[in-house]
């Protein structure tokens, strides 16, 4: 069995940073994509951040620059380093992962950026 275990979110004020992680365990050989998600209520999840096994990045514009995704193989881990955040940053990130032809999702972590 498979699991994604996320941490890091909490509320930081607008200009700040959030460090997310998302650990994989359990019967693992070989993790494909590693990839951040973020959802807001009444929105559809949208893609943040990926990195494939080789490293290859990939970002929407809207975080372009502000967001950087880094993947530790050795600990099937993944992160999501956040930097200038914005309120507009305000949701549930969503850590996936693909994992010898099967999805992943963590069960989520808030991150709320108010003053």
């Amino acid at each position: 069995q498979v699991q994604l275990v996320e941490s890091g979110g909490g509320l930081v004020q607008p200009g700040g940073s959030l460090r997310l992680s998302c650990a994989a365990s359990g019967s693992i050989f070989s993790i494909s994509a590693m990839d951040w998600y973020r959802q807001t209520p009444g929105k559809q999840r949208e893609l943040v951040a990926s990195i494939t096994s080789g490293g290859t990045t990939n970002y929407p514009d809207s975080v372009k620059g502000r967001f950087t995704i880094s993947r530790d193989n050795a600990k099937n881990t993944v992160y999501l380093q956040m930097n200038s955040l914005k309120p507009e940053d305000t949701a549930v990130y969503y850590c996936y992962a693909l994992i010898m032809g099967y999805d992943y999702w963590g069960q989520g972590t808030q991150v709320t950026v108010s003053s």
